[in-house]
């Protein structure tokens, strides 16, 4: 199958490359990057501006995001004019925590699947092509992760999800922010790794573990790169 040839081919192209190819093979329809303003995913969007005219960003707005996240995310669509869209829950904050008490604290997948999961399974619906700013050294979770895969939304829909950092690690990220002089956010230089919502995210307790600051080490994903269904080629 097609999807599958593409995918083969991703494998062993550096992230311009293999966005040349995705554009060569998808040369119509919608494409939006999944952000959450983190470096992995500014550099993707650093990628993107330079050679797509028009893409959405879709930040899950959870309303538990640290102030200086939301500071960084308005400062940088202003600088580099995102079409950024904020992806809502169906409840607010107050809502749900009157209905369900604290939710991260007492069951924090289900405060995902509501708050992360759900939301952005409606607002993927519009598009053909996901980019990500996943890699596979972030997680043993994310250990298989290929550069382009076909995913099946809830509604049956497939769209290619293309994560151009597949294979890249944290130097090369780093790299690619200084040299380009793209600003991040504050947190990391307060020692924090993998940024998430604020009650849910501390200072890595193993530093070769990004993610080991995340959901009090119970868990390593909030479940949308777990949830979302891989289709056939």
């Amino acid at each position: 199958m097609e999807v599958d040839r593409i995918a083969e081919e991703l494998e062993s192209l550096g992230p311009e490359q293999a966005l040349e190819t995705v554009l060569a093979a998808k040369q119509s329809g919608r494409f939006c990057l999944t952000s959450s303003f983190q470096a992995e995913d500014m550099v993707v969007a650093d990628l993107l501006r330079r050679r797509i005219p028009e893409f959405s960003v879709l930040f899950l707005d959870t309303g538990y995001h640290f102030p200086q996240t939301y500071e960084y995310r308005d400062r940088m669509t202003r600088q580099w004019s995102l079409n950024l869209v904020n992806v809502l829950p169906a409840q607010t904050i107050t809502e749900q925590e009157s209905a369900f008490g604290m939710l991260y604290r007492s069951e924090p997948a289900r405060c995902c699947q509501l708050r992360k999961v759900e939301p952005l399974m409606r607002a993927l619906e519009p598009f053909d092509i996901w980019f990500t700013g996943l890699r596979r050294e972030q997680s043993p979770t994310r250990k298989n992760l290929k550069k382009l895969e076909l995913h099946r939304l809830p509604t049956g829909k497939s769209l290619w999800k293309v994560s151009l950092l597949a294979d890249w690690n944290w130097e090369k990220v780093w790299q690619h922010v200084n040299e380009n002089g793209i600003s991040y956010l504050p947190q990391y230089d307060e020692g924090y790794l993998s940024i998430g919502c604020q009650p849910c995210t501390a200072l890595p307790s193993d530093p070769n573990n990004p993610r080991s600051g995340r959901w009090g080490g119970t868990k390593l994903e909030c479940g949308i790169h777990t949830f979302t269904r891989r289709a056939e080629g």
